[in-house]
């Protein structure tokens, strides 16, 4: 089955300034400066790749940014593969055939585009596997400029996370964003968590799930059946969000053999024993802060009675560096010492 790719008028893109190298390193400028100047134009092969396990993403973003943003687009010849596929180090994962003084001013731009949307994708990915089919929520958006959310938004929908936190993110899923109880709604009704969640269950929509956040008296257990008593089966879940310098108030007798800090099993299984013992076994359990794929492995592992993951700064944790080498200039081998075309028998030619 033949794999779609995005429409590239789907792209809101600063065309004019990208074409006049405003996003360019220098020397690319440059080259492209020099090349026209004089009358030089070889045809070269551009080949990109990485250097790790990951889960490709951005790359129908880049191949339109070549369609709309190259000079003479339609003599560039673009082989690809698709965004979500798993790729291996140094696998090739699209080429890029033509006039370099078309093309030069874009190589800063597409390989920010695939770099960023790859580390956002394969770290998305690696929650979603750790968490054993459970649902994973893409929070971590205040961690980053606003500008990046709509492709952040895509590459988690690519890494397949359950859902995201700001409208810009969800443009591409056709969904709306999905969020809890702030603490800052909480913090407005003078720290009186059940007020702030009355009011959210009386003013928002009743299709949105009530989800409470138990933590801003550090009293987790005593929170949740305060708030379940009051919504019943309205509630939905709350969300444990203890900070890692916090001991929360029900684990003040029962430590001495674990880290009492932050969100951890013990804290979870507190609360869900709690629930459970006054019925209200139908509340799942939502937990954020600082949840990376090994410790949400570890949980799992465990058999912690978690419902829901939310994972916010880690998935910016860690990069995933593309790079662009031409490899061959008018069909013949022409590389920089330690690189060579790598032919992918995967990629496929871009119409």
């Amino acid at each position: 089955m033949t794999k779609k790719r995005l429409n590239p008028e789907s792209f809101d893109f600063p065309v004019d300034e990208i074409k006049s190298g405003l996003y360019s390193d220098i020397y690319f400028l440059r080259t492209q400066e020099i090349l026209n100047h004089a009358d030089y134009h070889p045809t070269v092969t551009m080949q990109i790749f990485q250097r790790d396990y990951a889960t490709l993403c951005g790359i129908d973003e880049a191949i339109a940014l070549i369609k709309r943003c190259a000079y003479h687009p339609e003599k560039i010849k673009l082989r690809a593969l698709h965004d979500g596929d798993k790729i291996e180090p140094w696998e090739t994962v699209m080429t890029i055939e033509g006039d370099l003084a078309d093309f030069s001013h874009l190589e800063t731009v597409y390989l920010g585009i695939i770099a960023r949307q790859t580390k956002v994708a394969t770290n998305c990915a690696k929650a979603v596997e750790a968490a054993n089919g459970k649902p994973v929520l893409f929070f971590p958006s205040r961690f980053d400029h606003y500008a990046v959310q709509k492709g952040d938004g895509y590459a988690a929908k690519i890494g397949g996370m359950t859902n995201v936190s700001t409208p810009a993110n969800a443009i591409s899923w056709g969904i709306e964003a999905a969020g809890t109880i702030p603490h800052a709604l909480i913090a407005a009704c003078e720290g009186d968590t059940l007020k702030a969640t009355e009011m959210f269950d009386k003013y928002i929509d009743p299709k949105i799930g009530r989800v409470a956040l138990v933590d801003f008296n550090n009293d987790c257990v005593g929170t949740s059946l305060k708030v379940a008593r009051a919504l019943g089966d309205k509630l939905y879940g709350v969300r444990l969000d203890t900070s890692d310098k916090m001991v929360d108030k029900s684990l003040i007798g029962q430590m001495g053999h674990f880290k009492p800090t932050g969100v951890n099993e013990q804290l979870v299984r507190n609360v869900r024993e709690a629930l459970d013992a006054e019925g209200f076994n139908h509340v799942k359990i939502m937990v954020s802060g600082g949840f990376n794929p090994e410790r949400i492995r570890l949980f799992e592992t465990n058999n912690v009675p978690v419902d829901v993951y939310a994972v916010g700064s880690n998935i910016f944790a860690t990069n995933a560096d593309f790079t662009a080498d031409i490899v061959l200039v008018n069909g013949k081998p022409c590389a920089k010492a330690g690189r060579a075309y790598s032919d992918n028998p995967r990629l496929e030619d871009v119409d």
